[in-house]
């Protein structure tokens, strides 16, 4: 694993340059791609610049709306080859979606079916560039209870869809919060292979709320509270050789309100935190 800055997760506005200098003055190991920078300097130019700041790469393919109706969905889709292109020339290998866990228009069944028909199509074409594909289970049940139908929204259930769209770049983003709030396990965590970790985030809860009772955007930075066993977390990951970037997301109302530098160094030196907690190097 390495720690990843992703900007917009922590609410940071910072062009790709700018990004790059932020990553490498506070000590990220690796920064996700901007894949608008890509398409103007090109993929030479991006693997150039990522070298000589000696950090990996992250996530950067965007993932076509699929969640909306079907020419929404073909339209997004159409654009998705020239995308994972030029991700791959640029030595990004990792794409990674969210799946709302309920609905008020699809039944489970007819809701898993879309789901494996679509992201199917998805995976395929990220496969035909070599990058991975995963998929984020929710796991609050305050969003469910809001919808008509329950969806998937644990890691099992998720591994479930994952073995329905059938190809072999199919995996998970495994997050804290969810992994917590869908009241997963550390055997859920160790019994899964590296490769199947594509994408890690990580967060904290707040006290006092019963699991039942987390709401999905109000989360801490990872460690914050302690809510979170974060360390068992992380320890799990580590177990299987997971080698996934791991980004904070920890929708805070604090960090975008700071200059950029100020919320990157606070992020990288809670990353570094949770690394000692966890006893990593």
């Amino acid at each position: 694993m390495f720690k990843n800055l992703c900007p917009g997760a922590v609410g940071i506005k910072a062009g790709f340059e700018e990004a790059v200098k932020l990553a490498k003055d506070n000590g990220f190991q690796g920064l996700d791609l901007y894949l608008d920078a890509a398409k103007q300097m090109g993929a030479g130019k991006v693997q150039e610049i990522y070298a000589k700041a000696g950090l990996k790469m992250g996530t950067g393919v965007p993932c076509p709306d699929f969640r909306k109706d079907e020419e929404t969905f073909k339209k997004g889709l159409a654009t998705l080859p020239e995308s994972a292109k030029l991700a791959a020339a640029c030595g990004c290998t990792r794409c990674a979606t969210w799946i709302m866990p309920a609905s008020d228009e699809l039944t489970f069944a007819d809701n898993f079916k879309q789901h494996a028909r679509r992201l199917r199509q998805v995976a395929q074409i990220l496969n035909d560039h070599g990058i991975s594909f995963g998929l984020e289970f929710v796991g609050p049940a305050t969003i469910r209870k809001t919808r008509k139908y329950e969806f998937i929204w644990n890691l099992p259930g998720m591994l479930e869809l994952c073995d329905a769209i059938d190809t072999p770049n199919m995996g998970l983003l495994v997050d804290s919060f969810h992994w917590y709030t869908s009241r997963g396990t550390v055997e859920d965590l160790t019994r899964l292979k590296a490769k199947q970790v594509v994408l890690v985030h990580v967060n904290d809860a707040p006290k006092g709320v019963a699991v039942e009772d987390q709401v999905d955007n109000q989360r801490a930075l990872p460690g914050e509270t302690g809510t979170i066993d974060i360390g068992t977390f992380l320890r799990a990951l580590a177990q299987i050789g997971c080698d996934a970037p791991v980004v904070s997301e920890p929708f805070s109302k604090t960090l975008p309100t700071l200059p950029a530098a100020e919320a990157a160094r606070i992020t990288a030196g809670n990353l570094n935190a949770i690394w000692k907690t966890a006893g990593l190097k």
